[in-house]
């Protein structure tokens, strides 16, 4: 990415308006100090505009970026103090509030390392990932009290009211400098599969990430930014670092409530909002406003990730809210690998966009070449941000230099498209069968709410198709009704054999449907 373009996009966003010539000296001087990590970011952020509000907290309400560097040094010292040091694990699990941003970048920067837990972990997962995870302590919201309460004694566990109380009486220091070796966030895997895997987060070496992403994304420095996306889990993370790039201002809520949502675009008048597409489909059932739109007038983008939309559902979102939507596909692994831009999303609602600055996709055979347009194969990433493998020591398949996304896709016309999970596919009497494709069909149903279909084991067919569908309230469908609309619309072998009617599909924290608990309702 040259120079050229890098300034290109950094003035077109608003990141070069001119300022106090002090303030940018100590800016770029913390950015070569710190480099551009979690840790750098909020101090050029702070050096160059410490009165700005880097986080409304629905509890504490504005915290201005002089006021969270204060406290992150607060809590880097906390940290040593309790005998916390560089290359250490520590977990952490909480909601999106200041205060957990404060503990990871006070962690990172005296070389802690910090591992990101699901909040929707049981007692026995969230014992198990630690475990494996290597944790030397972990530190929690309140609330999780009852989950905590599995852990070995062995393990330190810090409350998080404790640890804000201790937080409050710690002097101010001067000011850190940087550690040797700074520290890793590790954020997990969905786990929708099975336990979380680690993936240790690569630090941004320069400007080229942020660049990627803003260029496709029009994100502008200074916006007011509700983070939706739970901030442990890749997407609200990612939302953060750009955020501290872009020195705008974080509106955290601890609990997504898609109206509370709603009415906090609108309150603090927010630019932009990150979220996962199941958070958007349950805004969308909010009583529309009386001009039967809900755009918001400052809202110029509403960026997700995490999961694929149902069919359709981005051209209906976009006729209520305008032409705001733009969608990241991607993974813990590879971050981002493609983004749909509203205009792509126009052309064709179930598109993943193309491939943003500085990242290459090539879809592969199971021979590792090329396949032809219009074809399915694996789909394989290169970026700046590619994961530097699982905390395991494993990872995953990769071919000259691009990771595998554990997905199967195509591209056509120049945007690509993913067909499923290349575990997903399943082979139900000698035909190959891509659940998505039957998902795509019977979400367009009037009745149904959302559908998951899943392969579960035949002792005939090798593999069958099973449905999970979700009604709209005050609809009825059958069994037999569902299948007679897929016959009509798909090959015989699309058809699922069995379907089961639920309240609503699981989910885990981060809005991924979880298939395993569904082949559990099965036997």
């Amino acid at each position: 990415m040259s120079l050229l373009t890098v300034g290109a996009v950094m003035a077109r966003r608003g990141m070069l308006t001119p300022g106090p010539p002090h303030r940018q000296v100590s800016q770029l001087r913390a950015l070569h100090q710190w480099g551009f990590g979690l840790a750098g970011e909020l101090r050029q952020a702070a050096h160059r505009s410490p009165q700005q509000v880097a986080v409304v907290d629905e509890d504490r309400g504005e915290v201005t970026y002089a006021e969270l560097l204060a406290r992150s040094e607060k809590a880097s010292a906390l940290l040593r103090n309790k005998g916390f040091g560089p290359g250490q694990r520590i977990g952490l699990l909480a909601r999106n509030h200041v205060g957990a941003i404060e503990v990871m970048t006070g962690a990172v920067a005296v070389g802690i390392d910090l591992v990101l837990m699901n909040t929707g972990l049981s007692a026995g997962q969230l014992a198990l990932v630690a475990e494996q995870q290597e944790v030397v302590a972990l530190l929690h919201d309140d609330e999780f009290d009852g989950v905590v309460g599995e852990l070995p004694d062995s393990l330190p566990v810090l409350r998080g009211s404790l640890w804000e109380a201790e937080l409050d009486r710690v002097p101010s220091a001067a000011a850190l400098t940087p550690p040797a070796r700074g520290g890793r966030t590790i954020i997990l895997t969905s786990g929708t599969t099975g336990t979380p895997k680690g993936a240790a987060r690569r630090t941004p070496s320069g400007f080229g990430p942020l660049i990627s992403i803003i260029e496709r994304i029009p994100l502008h420095a200074q916006d007011r930014i509700l983070v939706s996306a739970p901030i442990f889990h890749t997407w609200g993370y990612a939302a953060m670092q750009l955020s501290f790039a872009l020195r705008a201002t974080i509106v955290l809520q601890r609990r997504f409530d898609p109206q509370r949502a709603k009415d906090a675009l609108e309150q603090h008048s927010c630019h932009a909002m990150f979220a996962i597409p199941v958070m958007l489909q349950r805004m969308m059932e909010l009583p529309a406003d009386p001009d039967g739109r809900r755009r918001r007038p400052d809202l110029r983008v509403v960026a997700t990730s995490g999961s694929a939309y149902p069919h359709g559902f981005t051209t209906r979102f976009m006729d209520e809210w305008g032409d705001v939507l733009y969608n990241l596909y991607g993974s813990t692994e590879a971050s981002w690998v493609c983004i749909a831009t509203p205009e792509d999303l126009r052309r064709d609602p179930d598109t993943a966009g193309t491939p943003p600055l500085g990242t290459v996709v090539r879809i592969l055979d199971l021979d590792g070449r090329d396949v032809a347009p219009g074809e399915t194969g694996r789909i394989f990433c290169g970026n700046d941000l590619v994961f530097e493998g699982y905390t395991s020591g494993a990872s995953k398949d990769i071919v000259d230099g691009l990771v595998s996304t554990g997905d199967m896709g195509h591209e056509k016309d120049g945007l690509y498209y993913v067909d499923g999970r290349d575990d997903d596919m399943i082979v139900s009497g000698g035909e190959n069968v891509y659940p998505i494709e039957v998902e795509s069909l019977l979400v367009e149903h009037p009745a149904v709410r959302e559908v998951s279909v899943v392969g579960v084991p035949d002792p005939e067919f090798g593999q069958r198709l099973a449905a999970f569908i979700a009604l709209e309230d005050g609809r009825e469908l059958t069994e037999d009704e569902v299948k007679e609309h897929v016959k009509a619309h798909r090959a015989r072998h699309c058809v699922p054999r069995e379907v089961h009617f639920v309240d609503e599909l699981p989910r885990n924290a981060t809005g991924k449907i979880l298939a395993r608990d569904l082949r559990k309702l099965i036997g």
